[in-house]
């Protein structure tokens, strides 16, 4: 719950209300509703996404809730992983009121930029209980090998 303060009017200001109201008002505004943009084409609503590396490679996390794996495509070109989907609008009956929405529905795209290490033709992707699990595997050459070293 978020408590109003508010401040003893300056008698000598007439515009001093105004000024507090319009603090109140961008206050509004200071939370991001949405998740930010980080690739060049995402769009406003999008899904949010984890990388990790790890040794072998690196792990893509989406989470996608109520998105069929039909409406999903996962692409790369050029060293840029693409993933693009559409979550439909769950259907009411014409006489039921929706008093309040939340989720959000329509269009996505994220855009990622892979780094050089990633061999390309080796990716997987395995959707699993909402969440779209993106392997992407490193190139042999650039994992850290062990070398054995015998002692004499």
């Amino acid at each position: 719950m978020r408590v109003m303060r508010w401040k003893q009017r300056d008698p000598f200001n007439p515009l001093s209300d105004f000024e507090q109201l319009q603090n109140e008002i961008n206050r509004l505004f200071e939370t991001e509703r949405y998740p930010t943009m980080s690739g060049l084409f995402d769009r406003v609503i999008s899904p949010e996404i984890d990388v990790v590396e790890n040794e072998d490679g690196f792990v893509v996390s989406c989470d996608l809730p109520g998105v069929e794996i039909g409406d999903i495509d996962v692409s790369i070109a050029d060293n840029v992983l693409t993933l693009k989907g559409e979550k439909k609008e769950e259907s009411h009956s014409p006489d039921s009121k929706v008093y309040r929405r939340e989720s959000w529905s329509g269009s996505f795209q994220r855009t990622l930029a892979l780094p050089k290490a990633v061999d390309t033709s080796a990716v997987g992707a395995v959707m699993r209980s909402g969440v779209l699990t993106i392997n992407l595997p490193k190139r042999e050459e650039v994992k850290p090998k062990q070398i054995a070293v015998k002692v004499q």
